[in-house]
C-alpha cells in the first residue's frame, strides 16, 4: 500500500512539473498524450498502451480518454477470435487510469501538447462526441485501427489543425521496416508466441511501412507526436516521466527455435538412420497431421475472421490442410503429392526472399528442412515399390 501511494505521489508531482513547462495561464484546457509502458501479464500488453489525459480548470476535472477498452459479454472469446470484438472510447478519472499501471508496475510518460486555445477546444469537443455511445464503438484492429492509430487520426483531421500538421520523422526515410518486422522486435522475450503469430500472420502485414504507419505502435505515436508541428509550430513538449517502471526484461533463451530443431533431428535421423526407421515415420506422420491442423487453422483465419493481418496468408504453401489425409494414406503412392508438396515449399521460400510474405526465421527453417526429408522419402519410396511391382 505505501508502494502505491509513493507511486501516486510522484506521479502527480512530475505531471505538476509537465503541468508547469506550458503557458496554460492563457487557457482553461490542458491536453496531454499518456504513454504506457510494456507489461507482462497478456499479449496485448507487450506493446505499451496509449491515452489522452484533458485537465480542465473551470470545472475541477482530470479526466483520461481511452480508447483501449472493452466490454466482456456472451461469446467474448469466440468475438475476439473472429476480429468481431468491439473496443470502445471510455471516459475515467485520471487517478483511477493510473493506478492500474501502479498496480502492474508499468512506466507511464506524460507529453504535454501545446496547443492555443482554439485547438485544444477543438481536440477537446473532438473526445467528447467521439465518446457519446454512438460513437465510441470501434471494431479493433491492432494494425490498423487500435488504441494507438485512433488518437494518431486526430492530429490528422483537417477541421482540427487545418493542413498545416505535419508528424515528425520517427523512422529514417529510407527505412524498409515492416510492420512483421517491428513487431518480433516486442516479443524479443516471448519466442513462442512470436512464432505462432508470425504463422497466423499473412503478407498484408509485409509492405514496408510508411512514417504514419508505424504509429499504430505506442512508442512511435509518441514520437512522431514529439516532433510534430501544425504551419511549422512546435505541438508538443518533450515526454516526462510520470511513473516509472520495473523496466525491460532480458531476453530469454529462445526455446522454440530449440525444440524445432529437435524435432527436425529426430525425424530426419528416424529417416535416414535404418534402426530408427519405426521412430522416422511416426515422427514424419506426426508432423504431416500438425502441418495439417495448421493449415486449417490458417484457413480458418484468413477467410472465418475480420482480422486484416490473417488475410493472403502464404504459409499455406507448406502447412498445407492436405497433409493430413497424406499422413493416412500410408499405404498407397503419394509420389505426386510429394513433388507438388516439396514445389510449394520451395515456393515459400522464394516468397520469404522476394519478401512478398517473410516466414518466422530461424524456428520455421528446421520444420521446412524436416518436411522436405519427409516428401523426398515418400517420393524415394513409392518409386522403389513401382520399380519392385514392374520388375
Amino acid at each position: 500500500m505505501i508502494r502505491k501511494l509513493v507511486f501516486l505521489l510522484f506521479a502527480a508531482i512530475m505531471s505538476f512539473a509537465a503541468h508547469a513547462q506550458t503557458d496554460s495561464a492563457s487557457s482553461r484546457l490542458r491536453i496531454s498524450l499518456l504513454t504506457c509502458g510494456p507489461g507482462d501479464e497478456e499479449i496485448y500488453e507487450v506493446f505499451g498502451h496509449t491515452a489522452v489525459r484533458v485537465i480542465d480548470s473551470n470545472r475541477h476535472t482530470d479526466i483520461v480518454y481511452n480508447y483501449g477498452t472493452f466490454e466482456y459479454g456472451p461469446n467474448f472469446e469466440m468475438q475476439f477470435m473472429r476480429g468481431k470484438l468491439l473496443y470502445c472510447l471510455a471516459i475515467e478519472p485520471f487517478n483511477g487510469f493510473m493506478q492500474e499501471y501502479v498496480d502492474a508496475h508499468r512506466s507511464v510518460q506524460e507529453q504535454v501538447l501545446l496547443f492555443n486555445k482554439e485547438q485544444a477546444q477543438k481536440v477537446s469537443d473532438f473526445l467528447q462526441n467521439n465518446a457519446l455511445p454512438e460513437n465510441k464503438y470501434y471494431k479493433y484492429d491492432f494494425f490498423f485501427d487500435n488504441c494507438a492509430t485512433r488518437i494518431r487520426d486526430i492530429f490528422s483531421k483537417p477541421e482540427v489543425f487545418g493542413t498545416g500538421f505535419k508528424f515528425g520523422q520517427t523512422i529514417p526515410t529510407d527505412s524498409k521496416i515492416t510492420f512483421r518486422n517491428i513487431i518480433n522486435r516486442y516479443f524479443y522475450r516471448d519466442h513462442w508466441t512470436r512464432f505462432g503469430i508470425n504463422i497466423l500472420l499473412g503478407s498484408k502485414i509485409d509492405p514496408v511501412m510508411s512514417n504514419t504507419d508505424i504509429m499504430f505502435l505506442p512508442d512511435y505515436l509518441r514520437d512522431g507526436v514529439g516532433g510534430a508541428s501544425v504551419n511549422g509550430q512546435k505541438i508538443a513538449n518533450d515526454p516526462v516521466i510520470i511513473l516509472p517502471g520495473n523496466g525491460n526484461a532480458p531476453a530469454t533463451i529462445n526455446t522454440a527455435l530449440l525444440f524445432t530443431c529437435f524435432l527436425a533431428l529426430l525425424i530426419i535421423a528416424g529417416l535416414c538412420i535404418p534402426k530408427l526407421h519405426v521412430l522416422g515415420r511416426i515422427m514424419s506422420i506426426a508432423l504431416l497431421v500438425i502441418t495439417g491442423l495448421l493449415g486449417i487453422l490458417i484457413l480458418v483465419m484468413w477467410f472465418g475472421t475480420d482480422h486484416q493481418g490473417c488475410s493472403n496468408n502464404y504459409n499455406l504453401l507448406w502447412a498445407l490442410p492436405t497433409n493430413l489425409i497424406a499422413a493416412m494414406m500410408v499405404k498407397r503412392s503419394r509420389s505426386m503429392y510429394a513433388i507438388i508438396a516439396i514445389i510449394l515449399i520451395m515456393v515459400s521460400l522464394l516468397l520469404h526472399v522476394l519478401k512478398v510474405q517473410e516466414l518466422p526465421m530461424p524456428e520455421i527453417a528446421p520444420l521446412l528442412l524436416a518436411l522436405l526429408f519427409i516428401f523426398g522419402t515418400i517420393y524415394k519410396r513409392d518409386k522403389k515399390k513401382q520399380l519392385a511391382a514392374n520388375a
